[in-house]
């Protein structure tokens, strides 16, 4: 019975937890607004104003609480059956993919691809990048795509003063690009990574089910956010697109290429991984001139991040599989979708696919609603971090408001649905408020209250920003 109790109490002190870390995520930018208005103590909020250490300081506390409440001997057996492959996957593609010869590449060939659009070269590049980049993953896997196109969309138009507008939709388009570009292949987007083997989906099969509609969501996304800044990217983006800079030798591309295609062949055995890895910063100490700065800090936060996402998200199985079960086909769609932005999808899909006896409308409903909302917030999908660490310093005070990548992130989250749905389904759908009746009253009301702090946080905290950006115009004026 002391047992059962224990356990209970661990459970719920990890929702807790969790709850309180997803409240976190959605305030980073009022510490960084503290660090830059009180610096006496700008250390502690740059700290807490870190999204990549959110989860990870959260899942310090929770496991400070198991080894109060469990012992040392129970807390360590819980980390020891908790797999850190994917932190530690990571890590190691966002490095590799972010060196200089594999980004060569990978830019030389979308500058090739550019001149055959029929769009000025500077929008071409731009577009590109936020399309065929993300499709890309599908055989590189999605945190290589989400490095690649992060960094060439910083330096293409992200480091040239563009504007917020442009800044904050161009983000939200990314992530939700990268989460449903994906699913061309079985292997590279990890909500369905998670379910493939299990549910017998070669490539072919996933393919025929979510790839082709996210080809058309994909393209779509990216024309209209391309078409709508047309002028401003032709303004911005013109200098880069000529190239600058040295060039790696063809040598040293093919290299790590090699080295990158291991890492994806082996990306369920981090024994093999890790080794090229150590191979790769052999090859990059030795030969600096070929290689710019690696991208080992960032790639460690977002490992970290990941790590605590892990520790924590072990702790929601047992509410977050019974809200699963307890939703019909059209209703686990929607609240798949919903629920990504506040879980990570690949936790979701895995969870869901624990369920027993479902059906096939089952499966893709919850497969596609996680990779249609993993675009929404920096926790919903696993490359959203690297993407995120990548981009930050190009917006105010080295910081994204989660509630702006939220709103940006909403329209192409919508063309989604609609590919993914067909168009007249999704519509008729979302505008039947039983379906969002019935999630609703599915939902614990417990957890009903963590869904919805978050963005009532994150609303006060953009309501007060846009105030104090008031007081600040008219103080200029005067």
């Amino acid at each position: 019975m002391q047992t059962l109790t224990a356990v209970t109490w661990i459970h719920l002190t990890g929702a807790t937890l969790f709850g309180l870390a997803v409240v976190h995520t959605f305030s980073t930018k009022y510490f960084y607004h503290l660090a830059h208005t009180r610096p006496g103590h700008a250390g502690l909020w740059h700290l807490l104003g870190e999204v990549e250490t959110v989860f990870g300081f959260w899942a310090f506390v929770l496991l400070v609480f198991m080894a109060a409440t469990l012992g040392w001997g129970a807390t360590s057996d819980y980390l020891d059956n908790t797999r850190f492959v994917e932190p530690m996957f990571v890590f190691v593609i966002m490095v590799i993919s972010a060196s200089k010869p594999i980004l060569q590449l990978v830019s030389d060939t979308v500058r090739k691809l550019a001149v055959v659009v029929p769009l000025p070269a500077a929008v071409a590049y731009y577009f590109l990048a936020l399309s065929v980049v993300p499709l890309f993953g599908s055989i590189v896997t999605e945190p290589a795509a989400m490095t690649l196109a992060a960094m060439m969309l910083r330096d293409v138009i992200f480091s040239r003063q563009a504007s917020n507008r442009l800044k904050y939709l161009t983000l939200g388009v990314l992530f939700v690009n990268v989460s449903i570009g994906g699913t061309l292949t079985n292997f590279a987007a990890p909500p369905i990574l998670m379910v493939a083997a299990k549910w017998g989906w070669d490539s072919g099969m996933v393919f025929s089910m979510f790839g082709w509609k996210a080809l058309v969501a994909v393209f779509t996304n990216a024309l209209i956010l391309t078409l709508l800044f047309r002028k401003e990217l032709t303004w911005k983006a013109k200098a880069y697109v000529q190239g600058t800079g040295t060039r790696a030798p063809v040598a040293f591309v093919l290299v790590n290429l090699v080295l990158l295609a291991g890492v994806v062949a082996t990306n369920h055995h981090p024994e093999i991984f890790i080794g090229l890895f150590l191979f790769f910063l052999g090859l990059a100490e030795a030969y600096k001139m070929h290689h710019n700065r690696l991208m080992l800090r960032e790639g460690l936060m977002v490992a970290f991040f990941l790590a605590g996402l892990v520790v924590l998200g072990g702790q929601q199985q047992w509410w977050l599989q019974a809200v699963l079960a307890s939703l019909s086909e059209t209703t686990l769609y929607y609240g798949a979708t919903a629920l990504t932005a506040i879980t990570d999808n690949a936790a979701l899909t895995y969870l869901g696919s624990m369920v027993s006896g479902v059906s096939d409308e089952f499966k893709y409903a919850l497969v596609a609603g996680a990779v249609s909302g993993g675009g929404l917030t920096v926790i919903a999908n696993a490359p959203n971090p690297a993407g995120f660490a990548i981009l930050k310093n190009s917006f105010d005070e080295h910081s994204i408001n989660p509630l702006g990548l939220f709103l940006a992130a909403l329209p192409p989250t919508l063309v989604a649905v609609f590919c993914f749905r067909s168009v007249p389904q999704a519509a008729l759908e979302m505008l039947d408020y039983h379906i969002w009746l019935q999630w609703f009253q599915s939902l614990d009301r417990t957890f009903l209250f963590f869904l919805i702090l978050p963005f009532v946080v994150a609303t006060v905290g953009l309501w007060s920003e846009l105030g104090r950006a008031g007081k600040d115009k008219r103080a200029d004026h005067s």
